[in-house]
């Protein structure tokens, strides 16, 4: 096989899974954008993710997230900025997680963490088609004018159902 520079995020652009769907954006209280942004797919309240999930650990969220019929699917990325993936994962019309670093210095995502393990925070918000919902600020914002696109890419996940084959 011959060297990639680059693959796409989803092999198969047709497919779509929760693109009719409709989600309420809620704003987070305190450090809980990863409850809450569970808690946005899931139509309940962040309190019920707070001792299910490990924040750090992906696996965890996908596996709330089957009491809802939904799990999250690995897409292949490295640390460029959002802005980089936003065309694609605004063509594939569909509904992903996006998590970002906080900082703008590549040196600090980059750097050794200190005495605690800390690194630099992140931060983690949806995209339902062309649409960022943010748990943050509890708005929807378009896609290509969130502020996310400026900040180097943690990970990216698609929100597929429980059953599918791809996934956590």
């Amino acid at each position: 096989m011959a060297y990639d520079t680059a693959c796409r995020l989803w092999r198969r652009s047709d497919e779509s899974f929760f693109r009719d769907r409709t989600f309420r954006v809620m704003r987070q209280h305190g450090p809980h954008c990863v409850a809450t942004v569970l808690a946005i797919l899931t139509g309940t309240s962040p309190e019920q993710f707070y001792v299910k999930i490990n924040t750090q650990d992906p696996v965890s969220w996908s596996e709330a997230l089957r009491e809802a019929n939904m799990k999250l699917a690995y897409c292949p990325t490295d640390v460029r900025k959002l802005k980089h993936y936003m065309k694609e994962l605004v063509d594939l019309d569909d509904l992903f997680t996006l998590s970002y670093y906080t900082t703008r210095d590549p040196n600090a995502i980059l750097g050794d963490p200190d005495d605690s393990g800390w690194v630099t925070g992140s931060h983690i918000v949806i995209l339902h088609r062309s649409t960022i919902l943010d748990p943050k600020y509890g708005e929807e914002t378009d896609a290509f004018q969130h502020e996310c696109n400026e900040y180097h890419t943690k990970r990216i996940f698609r929100v597929v159902p429980a059953d599918h084959p791809r996934g956590l």
